[in-house]
C-alpha cells in the first residue's frame, strides 16, 4: 500500500514532514481520518490533536486550527500553531488554562470572551496531547 506524505507547516516553521500510513485530524465538523488513496479534499481544521501513524509508531501534535489539503497521497496541514507532544511544557499549558478560566469566570468589561474561550480550548488541547504522550511513555 502506498504511503501518504504528511507535511505540517506553520508560519514559523516546518513542524513535521514524513511518509505515514494514516493521519487523523480535527476537521471543522469532526474527526477526519485519511488513508492512502483518499479523495482530494480541502477543509478547515479546529483546535485539537492531530496524529499520524507510521508502522507501529505514532506522532501526536496539538494544533490550534488551520487548513488541511489532501491530493495525490499528500497531506498538507497549514496550521495556525502546531506543537509536537514532546515540545509541550505541561506547567506552562496548565498556567495558560488557569489564566483563561479566570478571565472567563471574572468577566471583566474589557475581557474579550471569544479570545479567552479560544485560549482555553488551545490550552486544553495542549494538555490533552501532552498527557496522552506521558501516559503512553509511562513504565508499566
Amino acid at each position: 500500500m502506498p504511503a501518504l506524505h504528511l507535511d505540517i507547516v506553520t508560519a514559523e516553521r516546518l513542524v513535521y514532514s514524513d511518509d505515514v500510513d494514516l493521519v487523523v485530524a480535527p476537521g471543522s465538523v469532526g474527526e477526519l481520518g485519511i488513508l492512502p488513496g483518499h479523495a482530494a479534499l480541502l477543509t478547515t481544521l479546529q483546535p485539537g490533536p492531530l496524529w499520524a501513524r507510521k508502522n507501529s509508531e505514532e506522532v501526536t501534535l496539538a494544533i490550534s486550527g488551520g487548513f488541511l489539503e489532501v491530493r495525490d497521497n499528500r497531506v498538507l496541514v497549514l496550521a495556525d500553531t502546531a506543537e509536537r507532544a514532546e515540545e509541550i511544557d505541561l506547567e506552562r499549558a496548565r498556567a495558560a488554562e488557569e489564566r483563561a478560566r479566570r478571565l472567563l469566570t471574572e468577566k471583566q468589561p474589557t475581557t474579550d470572551l471569544a479570545r479567552a474561550e479560544a485560549a482555553l480550548r488551545r490550552s486544553q488541547v495542549r494538555l490533552k496531547v501532552a498527557r496522552r504522550r506521558r501516559a503512553v511513555e509511562a513504565p508499566r
